[in-house]
């Protein structure tokens, strides 16, 4: 994987958060959080703690100079509690020392006095109790009730998927900078640069343009530094109070016990087939596991609620979902951004009716995918569909066929241990479903030595996004990639920037760069025209740094090109916007049209079960993935080997742990993420050939997040194995750990 940040990252010279030279003056702080899952605060007692050793200010609600409020997305979420407590590790105060050591030894010493009140943990019995974030969502499509009434086969059950810790190596953490006349700094790990400074700006009571939040990089994101800001918030908070600058850091142990986590859902679903085994009708209703505040929950519920159909042509449906308010930490945005959720569901239906029918599950997906002029849900047809394409690309690779029927041999010659196989399609629209956010700007700044800078809203999280967009810079401004730099993101350069998240980054913002680009490419060619008395603008290229027309070399280059722009005094500096055009969705009716397009793959994946103990091991995994017009083929693979791997985490080893009482029992040392070892020994990605997409940058499409979905593959090869075996149980829950296996087979 080619990053920009490739060779520093090797030598240990890129910087991070922790590695900026330590301001004059710093002081750090630490949280003080809330020891039990639901309550009302009655008093707090931080006497002791100011008079600890080093302490310069412990913060409370009643210091704060602005709004006490940093939610995402609904107001439910205060900066500091100060009467109601919604979950473990809920920040109630913020003490600044001199050094960390001395800020936390001052956290135990602040006494204060809950009245606990009983929590609720359960997503189900939240609901039950009309605990809710925001308003139920409904869509209906076609006549479900007249549908399964002419299907001759019906499925229906009860099924759960977990919960997934980010673990990115770098945890939540700012440094907030006092700047003059009433101005801050703050140098974050953070996602979401807009929003972030729009809490930071309510919360210290300035105007947004008193805050400059800048971002050179993440030690990874995947969607858990998008939407909760009370690490950096806090940070500024201290900075502005005490007139110094302050650092926050929090360990690995602190971000895994108070930060949100993938939300985990339970579903209520009923499918029905006809005869030949088309899809008629799908009901389905998902209670989504929200927390104790709103953060992005709702958002992510939405995604859920608009990919439950999968792949696949469903006419008649009916999707219920709710956004439950429990007491545990907020859950925020993951990988898939609630993708994988709503997959998972008609995944799991349609291999539930498969078994009912008798029929083979490959089989019975082939037969329902998605085809150009095909209907979703939600009303929108789809064009230039390749859910087909892929499918068939990837048989034609592997023999589906003949891969099937070498499973079905080695079963047949092994008593202890048994294979598996699943093929799992993917149609993942790209957009942010609230079309509000799908916007970004580009500066794109021409020096008279002929470099070039380039700044965006976009975040890099070690996914590549910088390298696309330097890559985009460069091919239209027809010069070499060295040229060019992709700048820090920073709110003082591009304001009101969109989150980096749903795999929208490299699109959004690599439109804004390339119409920057191109509008500066204009102005040059014009020069060009005058000084040759040629003007046909069109006949004019700029290759390799060196000015052509009509295909014929001329003997003028960049550098001297850029430089009679500037004598000529020729505007070299140019600010461009982009929104995603003809993106709408009507939330009352449930109908739209709310992605540009949508990304499509198929994979397949085959397991090893030792059914004995109930280990298995991923033998290998084929993908054939649609990127369109790649903007660098080694950065795609990159991103689908590394979402399918971490997919894989998620249905198969990574189990969260709650006490009776909503504490977090998982740790560092306790909590298993697929390292290497895990990675199959076979593992083939192709990139679908001859794909266009005419609605991304470049005939490009988006990477990060739908690969992801290939990981469910494990969980349904694995549970190939498992019904094999004994089929007088209702399907297991995911994630799939080898004790729940073990478990399946003998309990």
């Amino acid at each position: 994987m080619k990053n920009v940040d490739m060779k520093m990252h090797v030598k240990g010279q890129s910087v991070f958060i922790d590695d900026i030279k330590a301001p004059i003056g710093l002081l750090n702080a630490a949280l003080f959080t809330s020891p039990v899952a639901k309550g009302r605060i009655k008093n707090i007692d931080i006497s002791a703690a100011q008079k600890s050793e080093g302490v310069a200010m412990v913060i409370t609600h009643k210091d704060i100079p602005g709004k006490n409020q940093i939610g995402h997305m609904i107001a439910d979420q205060p900066l500091l509690a100060f009467d109601e407590i919604e979950y473990i590790g809920q920040p109630i105060a913020i003490v600044v020392a001199d050094t960390r050591k001395n800020a936390k030894k001052a956290c135990q010493l602040i006494k204060v006095d809950i009245e606990k009140l009983e929590p609720v943990f359960e997503p189900r019995e939240a609901y039950q109790k009309g605990l809710i974030h925001a308003q139920k969502r409904v869509l209906v499509n076609g006549n479900i009730e007249e549908a399964f009434k002419k299907s001759k086969y019906i499925a229906s059950g009860r099924i759960d998927s977990g919960g997934q810790e980010h673990f990115y190596f770098e945890t939540q953490r700012a440094l907030a900078i006092p700047k003059e006349a009433d101005t801050i700094k703050v140098c974050a790990s953070c996602q979401s640069p807009g929003a972030f400074q729009h809490h930071i700006a309510e919360v210290l009571d300035i105007p947004m343009h008193k805050v400059e939040l800048e971002i050179r990089r993440l030690g990874g994101g995947f969607g858990g530094k998008e939407s909760t800001a009370v690490w950096v918030v806090a940070a500024a908070l201290a900075a502005k109070l005490l007139n110094r600058p302050v650092k926050l850091v929090i360990s690995r142990n602190e971000d895994i016990a108070t930060t949100g986590k993938r939300h985990p859902y339970s579903y209520d679903y009923k499918i029905g087939l006809d005869e030949n085994g088309k899809i008629l009708a799908f009901e389905v209703f998902l209670y989504q596991q929200a927390g104790g505040c709103a953060d992005i929950s709702p958002a992510v519920l939405g995604r859920s609620f608009l990919h439950t159909s999968g792949s696949y042509c469903i006419p008649n449906v009916k999707i219920t979902a709710v956004s439950c308010k429990t007491n545990i930490p907020p859950n925020n945005a993951f990988r898939g951004f609630g993708v994988p959720q709503g997959t998972f569901i008609i995944e799991s239906a349609l291999f539930h009716a498969s078994e009912i029918m008798g029929k083979n599950i490959i089989e019975l997906k082939k037969i329902n995918l998605l085809k150009d002029g095909d209907f979703l849900p939600y009303g929108m047809q789809l064009k230039k569909t390749n859910a087909v394409r892929c499918w068939e690309t990837l048989d034609e690779k592997v023999n589906i066929k003949k891969r099937i029927e070498a499973v079905e041999e080695f079963n047949k010659n092994n008593q202890t241990k048994k294979r598996g196989i699943s093929v799992i399609p993917v149609c993942f629209g790209i957009s942010f479903a609230q079309s509000t956010l799908n916007q970004a700007s580009a500066l794109v700044n021409i020096y008279i030595d002929g470099s070039v800078s380039v700044s965006t809203g976009a975040v890099e999280m070690g996914q590549g996004v910088n390298t696309k967009i330097l890559s985009v810079a460069a091919n239209t401004l027809g010069i070499q990639k060295e040229k060019v730099r992709v700048d820090t993101t920073n709110t003082s350069r591009i304001p009101n920037a969109s989150p980096t998240s749903a795999s929208t980054g490299a699109d959004l913002n690599g439109m804004a760069t390339k119409f920057a680009c191109e509008e500066l490419l204009t102005r040059l060619k014009k020069l060009i025209a005058k000084k040759t008395n040629f003007f046909d603008l069109d006949k004019i290229r700029i290759k390799d740094g060196i000015v052509y027309l009509c295909g014929a070399k001329l003997d003028y280059t960049w550098e001297e090109l850029i430089l009679d722009a500037y004598n000529e005094r020729t505007d070299l500096s140019c600010h461009s916007f982009y929104a995603t055009p003809a993106i709408y969705y009507d939330r009352v009716k449930e109908r739209g049209r709310p992605f540009a397009y949508y990304s499509y793959g198929t994979s397949l994946t085959e397991v090893e079960v030792d059914i004995l103990r109930g280990v298995y091991e991923i033998v290998s995994i084929d993908v054939v993935h649609d990127v369109g017009k790649s903007l660098s083929p080694e950065i795609d693979k990159g991103q689908i080997e590394g979402a399918v791997i971490q997919s894989i985490g998620w249905t198969t080893i990574e189990q969260l742990r709650y006490a009776p009482d909503g504490k977090m029992l998982s740790s560092a040392n306790s909590y298993k993420i697929p390292d290497i070892k895990f990675v199959p020994k076979n593992f083939n990605v192709m990139l679908l050939e001859n794909s266009e997409n005419p609605y991304a940058v470049c005939n490009s499409k988006a990477i990060g997040e739908p690969p992801f979905i290939h990981g469910l593959g494990a969980y349904f090869a694995i549970l190939d194995v498992l019904r094999k075996i004994r089929k007088d149980k209702p399907l297991p829950s995911l994630p799939l750990t080898p004790e729940k296996v073990f478990m399946y087979i003998y309990e």
